[in-house]
């Protein structure tokens, strides 16, 4: 409370100093984390709780719980990031460039973007506008989300009930 009232620094210090090894064991825990990412979650699960010292209400729940939840998030948060970068590339995924493409192909590929213009018209509007930025656009989740004042929840969520929705009309056709 005292964070919270007055920014006591050495109040933080103190709560640092006993959750911050708590928190890189929790991280470390049942993970193939590094140390190093370990000691990042730990830096960023404390300066939430110094900037959102305000919202812990202890007639909720008690510190340790309203960090460990935070921590939690951050760690949940922490791994996606890493996630991203971690895709493995393989011969499959790199073809030689052709000099053009065959008539028969270039009508082809008309066609079926055509077609699938056709059935995003069939999507309710927030789903349409979510793929045309994610997937013509080129933009990640995040930034559609930013781009369009949404929850990332959200925008995963709308991107995954047209996918569905366009999938059930593709096996259709």
């Amino acid at each position: 409370m005292l964070i919270a009232e007055k920014h006591d620094r050495a109040a933080f210090s103190r709560l640092f100093r006993h959750f911050a090894p708590l928190i890189k064991a929790f991280a470390l825990s049942g993970s193939t984390m590094s140390a190093n990412h370990a000691d990042e979650l730990v830096q960023e699960v404390m300066l939430k709780v110094w900037q959102k010292a305000a919202a812990f209400n202890p007639e909720k729940a008690a510190a340790s719980t309203w960090v460990y939840t935070i921590a939690r998030n951050c760690r949940t948060d922490l791994f996606r990031r890493l996630q991203k970068f971690d895709t493995p590339l393989s011969a499959e995924d790199f073809s030689p460039e052709q000099e053009s493409e065959e008539p028969f192909a270039l009508l082809q590929s008309k066609r079926s973007g055509d077609r699938i213009r056709e059935m995003m018209a069939g999507l309710p509007a927030d789903q349409m506008q979510i793929l045309a930025k994610v997937y013509m656009e080129g933009k990640s989740h995040a930034e559609a989300a930013a781009e369009l004042d949404l929850p990332l929840g959200t925008v995963k969520s709308r991107v995954r009930l047209a996918i569905q929705k366009l999938q059930v009309q593709f096996e259709r056709a």
